[in-house]
C-alpha cells in the first residue's frame, strides 16, 4: 500500500496557517468506502487508513517511509504566498475600486 506524504494546505475557514508547515504521512486507500445498508454510515476494512503520522519536514517523513519500508509518493505544495493588508487599506483614497460603505 503506497503512503502520500504532504504538507496540508491551511483550512478554509481559518485565516491561521496552523499545521500547514508539518509534513503528514497517510496511506492511500485501498478499497472504496462502503454505505451500510441499515445505519447509512459509511465504513471500510481498510485499518491503515486510520493512521495519520506527523512529521516536523519532509526529509523526516521519507526516512521514516525509507526505514520502514513504507512505498511512498511526495507531493510538493507551492509556496504560498500571503498579502498583508491591514484594515484601514479599506479607506485608503488612492484605493482602485468601487467604495461600498
Amino acid at each position: 500500500m503506497t503512503a502520500r506524504i504532504y504538507c496540508p494546505a491551511k483550512t478554509a475557514t481559518q485565516s491561521g496557517i496552523a499545521k500547514s508547515d508539518r509534513w503528514l504521512l497517510e496511506y492511500e486507500p485501498e478499497a472504496a468506502r462502503e454505505i451500510d445498508p441499515l445505519m447509512g454510515w459509511t465504513s471500510s476494512g481498510d485499518m491503515k487508513s486510520q493512521i495519520k503520522l506527523w512529521f516536523e519536514t519532509k526529509e523526516e517523513a521519507v526516512a521514516y517511509a525509507q526505514r520502514e519500508g513504507i512505498p511512498y509518493r511526495v507531493f510538493e505544495n507551492p509556496p504560498h504566498a500571503r498579502k498583508l493588508v491591514s484594515y484601514s487599506d479599506n479607506f485608503k483614497t488612492s484605493r482602485i475600486g468601487m467604495w461600498t460603505h
